[in-house]
């Protein structure tokens, strides 16, 4: 676990490092601020090519030489993303998400062999705490860095981070990768085969409850990313904060998200009932994001206590559905199931922050935006509720 959680924690603090400058990488690029939108999008849609084809990758090098290369690619993102390159910066992004893309199915495949399944909900979610404390780290440090080194010498400083922690892990590889599969020297092939795509989409008829906890974690994932992705712009233009204040705001929706993950993974062991327990945060979700929209402009303390209820709910369900997730897969299935239900998960990240975008740019109105991508996960968790509740009652 504490192999993974280090990678975590960093690949969220480099990835999420780029939607905080995103008003002066923007004006760099000579794009408007709600431009962002299509470098989360980009960003999502190399998650989803590693989802989709990248499980010959970690079959063949392991999980922790898999994290590695993972940072590297982020690495090498980050750099094309601090040159003045304009458009073509996008190609930065692509490969910033096909590095983030290894984390979930890499450490499924590690925490699953050890995890006791009475914990395992909370031990995914100590896990996954690393986003939001990733996050937590880039809102606090990336405007500090830029002030004293300006736009790209904080970029550097974050590609540093990243390639330093790619060596920090070595030690844990040959304790963890002992079982990868040796033969399997196709895996660069399969990164571009269509094959791979439909195998990793199949294994999700794996379990009758598989398409479900897909849909829904698809449905959070389009909210999250919108919050991700637009979060320190709205607090800019909307509210006037500076890029310092808005990182903060960041900082304390990610710092809850990370409490709140890890307490929800206690509740749900305890509790059960994982589905229900994922319908009720949804509604929980859209109502913090309409406090936040409408109350969130009623001082600085009442902006930051919308935002933390923000990441408690909207950002705080990652655990307990990664968690479900290995619970009803095959057990020689469970990288394969995440990376699957991963990928329609950043497929909704691609869709929401476009759709985010399209919304901001004919209407001007941020508020309207976040309510759309609220409204839907809020649809979906009641449709799921009555789902559920006619399967139950064919089944009884």
């Amino acid at each position: 676990m504490v192999a993974t959680s280090i990678v975590q924690t960093v690949s969220s603090f480099s990835s999420l490092a780029v939607p905080l400058l995103g008003p002066p990488l923007m004006a760099r690029a000579g794009l408007a601020s709600e431009s962002i939108g299509l470098v989360s999008a980009v960003t999502s849609a190399g998650i989803c090519w590693c989802l989709a084809c990248g499980g010959p990758m970690l079959s063949h090098h392991g999980p922790v030489r898999t994290l590695q290369i993972g940072l590297a690619c982020m690495a090498l993102g980050l750099f094309i993303l601090s040159q003045p390159l304009g458009l073509i910066g996008l190609l930065g992004a692509l490969a910033i998400g096909f590095g983030t893309g290894h984390n979930t199915p890499a450490g499924s495949q590690i925490l699953v062999r050890t995890a006791p399944p009475r914990h395992r909900a909370l031990i995914f979610s100590v896990k996954q705490a690393g986003v939001p404390l990733g996050g937590a780290l880039a809102g606090l440090l990336v405007a500090p860095l830029v002030l004293a080194l300006g736009l790209s010498g904080a970029l550097w400083v974050v590609i540093g981070i990243a390639l330093l922690t790619t060596l920090s892990v070595q030690p844990f590889r040959r304790r963890l990768d002992g079982d990868r599969s040796a033969g399997r020297q196709n895996w660069g092939r399969a990164l571009l085969s269509l094959a791979a795509l439909a195998r990793s989409v199949a294994v999700l008829r794996a379990h009758p409850s598989l398409p479900l906890l897909t849909a829904f974690g698809a449905s959070f994932s389009v909210l999250q990313s919108c919050l991700t992705a637009f979060t320190a712009t709205y607090v800019i233009t909307r509210h006037g904060a500076s890029l310092a204040e808005a990182g903060l705001v960041v900082a304390v929706m990610q710092v809850a998200s990370m409490v709140g993950r890890v307490v929800l993974g206690w509740l749900a062991d305890r509790v059960g009932h994982a589905l229900r327990h994922l319908a009720l945060q949804a509604v929980a979700s859209t109502a913090a994001v309409g406090l936040l929209i409408s109350v969130g402009s009623h001082g600085s303390w009442t902006l930051y206590g919308c935002a933390a209820l923000v990441g408690v709910t909207a950002i705080g369900w990652n655990g307990v559905h990664m968690a479900e997730l290995a619970r009803v897969a095959p057990l020689p299935l469970v990288s394969d199931v995440t990376s699957a239900a991963g990928l329609f998960g950043f497929i909704g990240s691609i869709c929401g922050p476009l759709v985010f975008t399209l919304i901001v740019s004919s209407t001007g109105s941020y508020d309207l935006a976040f309510i759309v991508m609220a409204v839907q996960l809020a649809t979906f968790a009641l449709a799921s509720v009555i789902v559920l509740r006619r399967g139950k009652a064919r089944g009884g």
